[in-house]
């Protein structure tokens, strides 16, 4: 596999079709959002990592500043940037509830999510997926985007024909979040292999 990820060492993502960069999730970036896991830009310890390469898959502890007082709800995504695909890969995406504060360590699990967090489809599977690069690709950049939304999400069926929030793909649902989004921050985490 060291062979195969020097060989996609060019290819990546990228930021531009991250959540962050979709015209509907613009915002103020005022939030701070934190981790006492790892620092903005720093490496992310291996029990945040997937089972795959001996991780645990347990999301990391994520706190935020205060929100604006109009908020309805939380979106997070987390994002890898740098996959050799055309687009970053969608590691996590839940909807929060305000009042939670904070996340602990383990809150984004798809089968026992922490209290007012509720986990969508990602790129992966439902729920947090820890990171797993190819070997040998070089660091991978996990972008964790949260957003101050002030309408919530609709989790309810809509017309005939469309897909609810909860088995929405993430490209498909991420357009379709209508704001306006009244704050936004986001915390970048580092893995190697």
């Amino acid at each position: 596999m060291t062979l195969l990820g020097r060989l996609l060492n060019n290819r990546r993502a990228g930021d531009t079709h991250t959540a962050w960069n979709l015209p509907n999730l613009h915002g103020p970036e005022l939030l701070t959002l934190t981790s006492r896991n790892f620092g903005n830009g720093g490496s992310m310890p291996r029990e945040h990592c997937a089972k795959t390469i001996g991780g645990d898959d347990l999301s990391p502890h994520l706190a935020w500043t205060p929100l604006p007082p109009d908020t309805a709800q939380l979106l997070l995504v987390v994002e890898d940037i740098d996959v050799p695909m055309a687009k970053p890969a969608v590691h996590c995406l839940a909807l929060i509830d305000p009042a939670a504060g904070h996340l602990e360590p383990g809150a984004l699990a798809a089968k026992r999510p922490g209290p007012g967090v509720q986990v969508l489809r990602s790129t992966i599977g439902r729920g947090y997926h820890g990171p797993a690069p190819v070997r040998g690709h070089g660091p991978h950049r996990y972008v964790f985007q949260l957003f101050a939304l002030s309408t919530p999400v609709d989790s309810t069926p809509g017309t005939p024909g469309t897909t609810p929030v909860d088995r929405a793909r993430p490209r498909t649902l991420l357009p379709t979040i209508t704001g306006p989004v009244l704050d936004r921050g986001r915390l970048t985490g580092v893995f190697e292999r």
